[in-house]
């Protein structure tokens, strides 16, 4: 279904003064003031997207859209169980996102979430960008690198506020360890190590093998399910229900969802998702990204696989990729050139050794945190203990152990300039904080972006912290070693040229598009 950008345009004249004018100034044009949004993704991280931002009473959903109708009545189960007074059965909804689009203008939308499979964002995200509508899109932000380039080019474009889903990005720790590792408190870095103990869904070849056995023999598709609109851009395939409990052994206990797709279980596929990399790099390289201000990846080779298959991410694994020198932006050390940076990414459990982190190690009984980030410099080391930057230590030359960055001397010494969200940027405060509501500040920093509220940050030069100056960038890279997943030996990556030094590779830069779902 091609969409009619003009009779869009037409429709959105009609929606009155409440709509944004592409990058502008948010215009109180309806009596409650909010903007209007709509949540493309109902349950799951669609629900934990969507309703914070309604509660921060900036915002009012105006349309929902989700593949599986049922999602619905979850949601309103769900809101029922957490307190929160909405009628879900108010507003539109739609299980085809090509129809909530067409219909945007009248909806008067201005904002989307877009929490749905991987392969959805970039589709959805893009055709709302060209009629002016600010985009709040999970990570991993789009499943390929054409799909990348082309959100890039959209959002400069249309000056829209664009917001990755990486929460962990509003966490004052987070950004106070960006401030300590940009003041070049560890010297020369030139080595990281960052791992995960996803995936906790089904990933492997033994599942692969189990969806070519079934061939294009499927199983009955739930009452609900737009199963067309589910596969959108992907290639058509049998709706596969659950899958036998005799399937072989897999890496974790997977039952957190019975069926091979729909739901949640589509992150393992090629296909619909990004693996455990897409998934969680967005998180944990999050604070190496920063702070070491990292930028173009020049080539990627996966050492260590298992599982490996031509449909399905694999068990575990180990990449090895390498990002360029550059001259530092932020910080004390601003001006230098910083050394080419040697980056592993662990997944499927798999860790650095004891002896990469031998300080903590020797406290720690010999071991490694189960998810984590360890940056090593010629001075010292920060090593982050959770998925998101809420703890982090430091370890300087002359330190016999980890000290919290909020707790150590020399870091506390570092001085201030990302912008911090909550309460706790006092300098006695511990990054060990409980995290919960943690991620209500990333939706509120997107909302009050649109207002033309809230800082500039001198990283993205937008009001979002994790808009298009940051998250592209970062994403190229993560998207540099998916694809080192898929297809063995080291690959080459020209950013310039938005292409790799080999045929193979080149082959899954760009996506398959489904006729009728073009963008």
């Amino acid at each position: 279904m091609k969409i009619d950008l003009n009779r869009r345009n037409f429709l959105r004249g009609l929606a009155g003064s409440s709509m944004l004018a592409a990058g502008g100034c948010f215009s109180i044009g309806k009596p409650d003031g909010k903007i209007r949004l709509a949540a493309v993704g109902v349950m799951g991280k669609g629900y934990s997207d969507w309703t914070p931002m309604i509660q921060s009473g900036l915002a009012k959903i105006v349309a929902f859209c989700d593949a599986d109708y049922a999602a619905r009545e979850s949601a309103q189960k769900a809101l029922i169980r957490d307190g929160i007074d909405f009628d879900v059965y108010s507003v539109p909804f739609y299980t085809d996102y090509r129809k909530l689009l067409e219909d945007a203008g009248v909806l008067g939308i201005q904002a989307m979430t877009i929490s749905t499979p991987d392969h959805v964002h970039a589709p959805v995200a893009i055709q709302a960008m060209k009629m002016g509508i600010h985009v709040y899109v999970q990570k991993p932000l789009v499943r390929t690198l054409w799909e990348l380039d082309y959100f890039n080019r959209t959002a400069k474009e249309y000056g829209v506020v664009v917001q990755m889903g990486n929460q962990g990005s509003s966490l004052d720790s987070m950004r106070r360890c960006t401030e300590v590792l940009q003041s070049g408190i560890l010297g020369e870095v030139k080595e990281v190590h960052v791992w995960t103990n996803r995936p906790v869904w089904p990933q492997g070849k033994v599942l692969s093998d189990y969806i070519h056995s079934r061939g294009q023999k499927g199983d009955p598709i739930p009452a609900g399910l737009n199963w067309n609109a589910y596969l959108a851009t992907a290639k058509d395939r049998p709706y596969l229900g659950k899958f036998p409990d005799n399937l072989g052994p897999f890496h974790n206990d997977w039952k957190i969802a019975p069926n091979v797709y729909h739901a949640f279980n589509w992150r393992g596929s090629i296909d619909f998702g990004a693996g455990a990399f897409g998934d969680m790099a967005c998180h944990t390289m999050n604070l190496p990204f920063r702070g070491l201000e990292l930028g173009e990846v020049s080539d990627a080779e996966c050492t260590m696989i298992e599982g490996k298959s031509d449909l399905i991410y694999p068990v575990k694994s180990i990449v090895k990729m390498t990002y360029k020198s550059r001259v530092a932006k932020y910080g004390d050390n601003k001006g230098k050139v910083l050394p080419p940076v040697t980056l592993f990414w662990y997944d499927g459990d798999e860790k650095p050794s004891a002896k990469i982190m031998p300080k903590y190690a020797a406290k720690n009984g010999g071991k490694v945190p189960n998810t984590g980030c360890y940056i090593i410099g010629s001075k010292g080391c920060v090593l982050m203990q959770d998925d998101y930057g809420a703890k982090c230590a430091i370890a300087l030359e002359a330190d016999k152990e980890f000290v919290d960055v909020f707790e150590h001397e020399a870091a506390k010494a570092v001085g201030t300039w990302i912008p911090k969200i909550g309460e706790g940027a006092a300098a006695d405060q511990k990054s060990s904080v409980a995290m919960k509501g943690f991620a209500g500040g990333h939706y509120i920093e997107f909302l009050r972006a649109i207002r033309g509220e809230g800082p500039v940050f001198e990283q993205t030069h937008s009001r979002c912290f994790s808009d298009i100056e940051y998250c592209i960038p970062q994403m190229e890279g993560i998207l540099v070693g998916c694809i080192a997943q898929q297809i063995a030996g080291k690959h080459t990556w020209n950013s310039a040229k938005q292409c790799f030094g080999d045929a193979a590779a080149n082959a899954l830069v760009k996506p398959y598009i489904r006729d009728g779902w073009g963008f």
